[in-house]
């Protein structure tokens, strides 16, 4: 690749300067995805990198999300998860791309062959933090192929377009831990990024600029939650647990 351009986990939870601010070209459409996905580079004078761009105006109509808001919440996602330390959400930023706004996702160079059915045993400290994140974000699609490992080994989370609904709406593939203690270093992380989302905090702002204000509420309330419970769940009765297709 050409100059200072980056498509790996190398950049950690960090916002390129290029994904930032750095002009947009599209390369092509990524396959299979239900809302338009664009592999596009991002270039600004001293950096370079590969990103995920999806635009609002690609966004398929849901009827339990209000339309033209799955871009603002894969960026709410990243915020959270930024704020947390943790999962690995690849960086990603609210821009006006060549079609208008839209989420701007650092590309994660990653093997195909690989998702958390083959990664789950090896991984299971990484996911256990995943499935906790899932649960603080309510995650209406947490399949197998949304976990990607990269080429250094990490484990990256993708595609949070369906989260933050007010309702719940918890359906993913890692149930591997119900009814364990919660990880006390990663409770001790959502206490604190707890605090920040009081009314006029950082992370409440962040979020608040995202997503609608019962969403920030909702999401303080889960947060309680999980904390409170201190254990991993297990699904809810009478709703369906697991997203299709799982992977």
């Amino acid at each position: 690749m050409p100059g200072n351009e980056r498509a790996s986990g190398a950049a950690g939870l960090s916002v390129p300067a290029a994904l930032a601010t750095g002009g947009i070209e599209v390369l092509g459409a990524l396959p299979e995805s239900s809302n338009a996905a664009l592999l596009v580079r991002c270039v600004a004078p001293d950096d370079t990198c590969l990103a995920v761009y999806k635009p609002m105006r690609g966004e398929a109509p849901l009827w339990d999300f209000p339309d033209g808001t799955l871009h603002r919440r894969e960026v709410a996602a990243f915020e959270l998860a930024r704020a947390l330390g943790w999962p690995r959400v690849p960086p990603t930023v609210l821009r006006d791309g060549p079609f208008g706004p839209g989420s701007v996702q650092l590309f994660i160079t990653f093997d195909p062959a690989e998702h958390f059915f083959t990664l789950e045993v090896e991984h299971a400290e990484t996911f256990r933090r995943v499935a906790l994140f899932d649960l603080a974000v309510n995650n209406a699609d947490r399949k197998g192929g949304h976990c990607l490992l990269d080429e250094d080994g990490e484990i990256w989370v993708i595609d949070h377009g369906v989260c933050f609904a007010v309702e719940p709406k918890l359906r993913t593939v890692i149930w591997t831990f119900v009814d364990e203690p919660l990880p006390a270093d990663a409770v001790g992380d959502l206490t604190r990024v707890r605090a920040q989302l009081e009314p006029g905090r950082e992370v409440a702002e962040a979020l608040g600029a995202l997503l609608a204000p019962d969403e920030v509420d909702a999401t303080r309330e889960r947060i309680d939650r999980v904390i409170a419970e201190g254990r991993f769940p297990e699904p809810a009765p009478g709703v369906r647990p697991f997203p299709w297709p799982p992977i």
